[in-house]
């Protein structure tokens, strides 16, 4: 590493005060701490050091996200490899058809590589897309700000990928990140200052500005002429009724074999990416337990056959279906978007959880709810806090009279 570490020294006059590319110092500053730790470290009180950087804890959550993504591609592949043994079809048109075989894959639902590959061919150039536009606005911006390029967007870029369908028109993964970053927290001053999680604001805007192809049952399956509802869908519609009638199994959602966004789907591998960040202390536990206990609980205090579809879904239902755990492991817990003290984390995770309840059985308009459910949490995260800390105020004032 000491030729590339002598390189960037060689290159930092140019960008530094006075050197030529003097604007696009926050460029070379995102290179150069992408693989060496910042030179201007602080030694001294009254700071704390630490060796959990900014980072080390974005690369973290980006780990703790891989297995919702490594199933979701497999999940993206498999579900297209059945659409396309039902139909009868032998394989597809394309770039994607031509790669599949180079790669050596085929189309066979029961191969864990080609379902695997084909999945990856859809999420890849998500990915790629998402990463190019959104890292290009965050330069911009810490070009113009003269501020350092910030590891967040990393996490945002990753997440985002994995909450949109597979079949998403890539000039709408571009407008939507766009209006994620820009909107959701450049606006406000760049990461740290935003209120609203900026992965959710970008999904929000596309759901609402092109519901055509971000909502629906055909485009949940990555083949053409081929449509498929959600479990969440069908449940709207006719209840359990509704899920038995698509063949769905309870062991099937929980692993994620069903339709839905690309990472969404299986709360095995999102619970296994929380603990992970529950152990390092990334993630709040008391977020994740009260998003939980603010869906079960009202369903098993409402629940029943109330000429509700929603209503007499069981709980353990609720929490496999849509994508309820990614969206109780990876967005409730956003450290900058939630509420930042231990009773206002309770309080936030029931509000998001029971409203995600309140969504998905009394608005037949939005059979999933967490997306909606975690952003209108995260406008009210400051108020909880404030609310709290008046309260731990009035009681330490009672102590002392």
């Amino acid at each position: 590493m000491k030729p590339l570490r002598s390189f960037l020294d060689k290159l930092e006059p140019l960008f530094t005060k006075g050197g030529r590319f003097e604007s696009l110092f926050a460029l070379y500053e995102a290179v150069d701490t992408f693989f060496y730790s910042p030179g201007d470290l602080t030694r001294t009180s009254p700071h704390i050091r630490d060796a959990l950087d900014l980072k080390r804890v974005m690369i973290t959550v980006v780990i703790a996200a891989t297995p919702a993504a490594v199933m979701g591609m497999w999940n993206t592949g498999y579900q297209a490899n059945m659409a396309l043994q039902s139909l009868g079809l032998v394989g597809i048109e394309g770039w994607r058809g031509v790669l599949l075989p180079l790669l050596g894959a085929g189309y066979d639902p029961a191969s864990v590589y080609d379902c695997f590959v084909h999945g990856l061919l859809y999420f890849l150039p998500i990915y790629i897309v998402t990463m190019v536009v959104g890292l290009s606005w965050e330069v911009l911006f810490a070009g113009v700000r003269n501020h350092e390029v910030n590891e967040g967007f990393f996490v945002t870029g990753f997440l985002f990928a994995l909450i949109v369908p597979a079949t998403i028109p890539l000039w709408q993964v571009a407008v939507g990140i766009s209006f994620g970053v820009i909107i959701g927290k450049e606006v406000f001053g760049g990461t740290g200052k935003n209120f609203l999680n900026p992965a959710l604001v970008a999904r929000a805007f596309l759901y609402f500005a092109y519901p055509a192809q971000i909502s629906g049952d055909a485009v949940w399956t990555a083949v053409d002429g081929f449509s498929g509802a959600t479990a969440l869908g069908a449940a709207a519609v006719d209840g359990m009724n509704g899920i038995n009638a698509i063949g769905l199994s309870w062991t099937q959602a929980f692993l994620g074999q069903m339709q839905g966004s690309i990472g969404e789907t299986s709360t095995l591998a999102c619970l296994a990416g929380g603990a992970l960040l529950v152990f390092t202390r990334i993630a709040s536990w008391r977020i994740i337990v009260a998003v939980f206990a603010g869906l079960i609980i009202p369903t098993l205090l409402f629940g029943g056959d109330s000429g509700n579809p929603m209503m007499s879904m069981p709980w353990h239902w609720h929490i496999v279906l849509g994508g309820f755990a990614f969206g109780a492991v990876f967005m409730a817990t956003d450290p900058v978007s939630a509420a930042q003290t231990n009773a206002g984390k309770w309080v936030f995770g029931l509000l998001i959880g029971f409203m995600t309840w309140l969504i998905r059985v009394i608005n037949p308009a939005f059979p999933e709810g967490i997306m909606l459910a975690i952003l209108f949490a995260n406008v009210f995260a400051p108020v909880i806090d404030y609310f709290v800390v008046r309260a731990n105020v009035k009681r330490r004032l009672k102590r002392n009279v």
